[in-house]
């Protein structure tokens, strides 16, 4: 195999470089053949390349660039033993001592970021730069650890939560992981997980596994298989990803939504005749790729001119048509497909062009006196340069180191397509971008993306539409829940809530329960059907009490009513009038002025009734004494006696009143806690202690009423009136006794309802119990409406 620490391709110079890549164990100066890294190859012609265009550019006058290339054989521990090789210069080849002073002034390299972490450490205490062209592993950024690291692509920070981005932005949650069990994977992937964290997104499993596992390999497959998730994120290396694509192709594992970075999404080596049934669809990141003029052409001529190949074959004595004819190195013949892409080619390209600049400033390079060689660069000189270099390279890209030796994070989004002629093709579909605002960082054509087949859980649970909102499943991850709708009152309006809020006092929710709507309001109101017949009764009251006053009037002049006292019964009339319409008050949306109106009507009216059958039943006690020899009462209770008692019962009603109007007065009230999905439009009584005296000071007028009348029961059949006073004032106790409760415990309108109830059904007991007998006598029995049968004894 031979020693590592020697260089497998190198060229003299006065300023050496050296370059390590992963060839997977090829000696190509013995020609013997295991395997041949593409990449890796290409990524050593790129150098030679452009360590030649240096040389023949005016960029170092009289000073040429020479290159020693190594193979670490994908290796850290050869990878070690081919620094101190490197470091040793020519020593290496007769001794193995170390001599502790570099023979050459940056090492390119390496492309894994494993592999990267061992060179930087071995280097770190000689401070010789080191500049990767690939190794994004964001331990890398560390300035104490690795002081002289520079590297020419971002730090996988940025990837990790881009990766992140994306996957938020077409809404999946539910994703499962795969990474590489190396530095580059694990750091790669625990920045992931915690952005994915904040995204809301939710990991159902998280494998990793090594390259040299591939019984822990068949066991990541297995669990992809077994999964739910179908989408993959896949933090993997390229070589750990052909592992992996080919273990998914064999357990025929499909329709998943692979997401992937800048080691593999353009990895020629990945396509296979299988692999698009595997990967078709794939999104992911890819470091952008440029145009180099002259590139492609070296590299093709290269390839079949090398001094490594087909000259070493010539000079043998071999045809070089024997190359292509050789089975080996003709299914080389197309590692040049990829050339087009030069996405990490470009990043080498600047690396060694960065060298080239920090050696122009340091040798003091002019047009006119060249370089100054007797210049002596320490390492440190070196390191120092290289964070200044600020230039632009033929593609027009800007080459400058950050603060962590890294340069901006600008990447392209990568679909894996099918070609027209059926090839898979790498379809740029957007581009991510650290430098430019926050804003507008990511960019996606969504509309030219491919999908993969099959796609369909990327959540672990369906989305909780706008009503409802997400519990969590005890014991699983918080993008598991379950979606129950949000209770009366309560709304969400965005998809995915995690809880409900509750509508304004005046409002409710609708019925999908995602908008707060104003409450229905509830009042009495003229359009409602008991409403209706509430009106029918009152102007039936009124009606019959206006007949019954009409009949009274006709018959003025008749013994009947002037023996019931027929001033105070047209005053009685006209009150229960009053009575019947003041119900009217109670209909209608609360206001200010009809809230008042309506409780002090009442009390008023009612007062006024109450008190002219309260001047009617005295009438008929005094009239009786009247009637014994001797006596002399009626002269004390004659008509303008009986105007003042009713005009002075009535007036303690009406001051009531007025201190209850004055002090604390009813007014509208919308009352929201009865029902909490509509608002009743009440009139608060204000003071419910001027609502109770009110009501108190009728049912005081009322009982000592019966009582009187009850007193006077018993009294000639002449005087038969206070039977007829004593029954309306039963009826009438027992209805405003029944009103109390009912009035306490009905809610809203139905308050009003039994209040309006009350007062019909005391002034119908008060008409037809006072009033019926009289008018069916003046009707129906004309012949005792006659004086003659009023004074008979019975």
């Amino acid at each position: 195999m031979g020693r590592p620490e020697l260089p497998l391709l190198s060229k003299p110079g006065d300023v050496i470089l050296e370059e390590l890549f992963l060839y997977t164990c090829m000696l190509f100066m013995l020609f013997v053949y295991f395997s041949i890294n593409l990449r890796e190859f290409r990524f050593a012609q790129t150098m030679i390349f452009a360590i030649e265009e240096i040389n023949k550019s005016g960029l170092l006058p009289n000073v040429t660039i020479g290159y020693r290339i190594y193979d670490n054989c994908g290796s850290t521990l050869t990878s070690m033993r081919t620094v101190m090789g490197l470091m040793n210069g020519e020593e290496a080849e007769t001794t193995e001592s170390c001599s502790g002073q570099s023979s050459v002034q940056a090492i390119i390299g390496e492309s894994e970021s494993s592999s990267t972490v061992i060179l930087s450490h071995t280097t770190g205490p000689f401070q010789l730069p080191v500049i990767s062209h690939s190794a994004t592993c964001e331990c890398l950024s560390n300035r104490k650890e690795y002081p002289s690291f520079f590297r020419t692509i971002a730090s996988d920070l940025h990837q990790s939560r881009a990766l992140a981005y994306l996957v938020k932005h077409f809404g999946w949650t539910w994703v499962g992981t795969v990474n590489s069990d190396s530095e580059y994977g694990n750091n790669g992937m625990a920045i992931f997980l915690d952005a994915a964290k904040d995204e809301g997104i939710c990991v159902e499993y998280s494998e990793k596994f090594h390259r040299t596992q591939l019984d822990k390999l068949k066991n990541v497959v297995e669990v992809v298989r077994k999964g739910t998730a179908k989408v993959i994120v896949g933090f993997l290396s390229h070589v750990e990803m052909n592992q992996f694509l080919k273990q998914m192709s064999l357990q025929d594992v499909t329709g998943r939504q692979f997401i992937g970075v800048e080691s593999w999404m353009t990895a020629d080596s990945l396509i296979t005749p299988t692999s698009f049934s595997v990967l078709g669809g794939a999104l992911g990141f890819a470091v952008p790729k440029a145009n180099i003029t002259g590139h492609d052409s070296f590299l093709l001529r290269e390839y079949w001119e090398t001094d490594i190949m087909c000259r070493y074959a010539k000079e043998n004595g071999t045809d070089i048509a024997k190359c292509k004819d050789d089975h080996y190195l003709y299914s080389l013949k197309d590692y040049a497909d990829d050339v087009v892409e030069l996405r990490y080619s470009t990043n080498i390209y600047k690396a060694i062009y960065a060298v080239a600049h920090s050696l122009h400033g340091l040798l003091k390079c002019s047009d006119q006196k060249g370089c100054d060689s007797t210049v002596t660069i320490t390492p440190r000189e070196m390191i120092e340069s290289l964070k200044k270099v600020n230039f632009t390279i033929k593609t027009g890209d800007r080459v400058w180191f950050d603060s962590t030796g890294a340069t901006v994070a600008r990447y392209e989004v990568i679909n894996w397509q099918r070609g027209p002629n059926g090839s898979i093709e790498f379809k740029p579909v957007g581009y991510y971008d650290a430098s430019l605002p926050l804003g507008q960082r990511f960019v996606l054509q969504t509309q030219q993306i491919t999908w993969p087949g099959g796609l369909q859980q990327v959540s672990c649970s369906e989305r909780c539409h706008p009503g409802s909102y997400k519990v969590l499943q005890k014991g699983r991850p918080v993008c598991c829940y379950d979606c129950n709708p949000c209770p009366e009152g309560e709304i969400s309006n965005t998809t995915d809530s995690n809880g409900c809020i509750m509508c304004p006092e005046q409002y409710w929710s609708n019925e999908s329960r995602d908008k707060c709507v104003i409450k229905s309001t509830e009042f009495l109101s003229f359009s409602d059907v008991m409403c209706k017949v509430i009106v029918f009764f009152s102007a039936l009251g009124a009606l019959l009490t206006i007949s019954t006053a009409i009949l009274f009037f006709y018959h003025k002049d008749s013994p009947l009513v002037k023996a019931n006292n027929s001033e105070l019964s047209f005053l009685l009339l006209f009150s229960l009038s009053l009575c019947f319409l003041c119900s009217l008050t109670f209909i209608g949306r609360p206001s200010e002025w009809s809230c008042m109106l309506r409780h002090t009507a009442f009390g008023i009216t009612f007062v006024l009734c109450i008190s002219c059958v309260l001047g009617k039943t005295i009438v008929v006690l005094m009239a009786f004494r009247a009637t014994l020899p001797g006596s002399n009462v009626m002269k004390w209770f004659g008509p303008l006696q009986q105007r003042l008692s009713v005009l002075a019962f009535t007036l303690v009603q009406v001051i009531i009143c007025i201190l209850w109007l004055t002090i604390n007065p009813p007014f509208p009230f919308k009352n929201v806690m009865v029902y909490k999905e509509k608002v009743l439009l009440e009139c608060a009584l204000g003071s419910p202690i001027g609502f109770w005296a009110v009501l108190g000071y009728i049912g005081l007028l009322a009982l000592l009423c019966f009582v009187l009348a009850f007193l006077a029961r018993k009294l000639p059949d002449s005087f038969n009136e206070a039977k007829f006073i004593t029954f309306s004032m039963l009826i009438f106790c027992a209805v405003w006794i029944t009103f109390i409760p009912a009035y306490v415990s009905s809610p809203g309108k139905f308050t009003v309802a039994v209040e309006i109830f009350a007062i019909l059904a005391s002034s119908y007991g008060l008409l037809f119990c006072i009033f019926a007998p009289k008018c069916y006598i003046i009707v129906f029995k004309p012949e005792r409406n006659t004086k003659k049968f009023l004074m008979e004894k019975r």
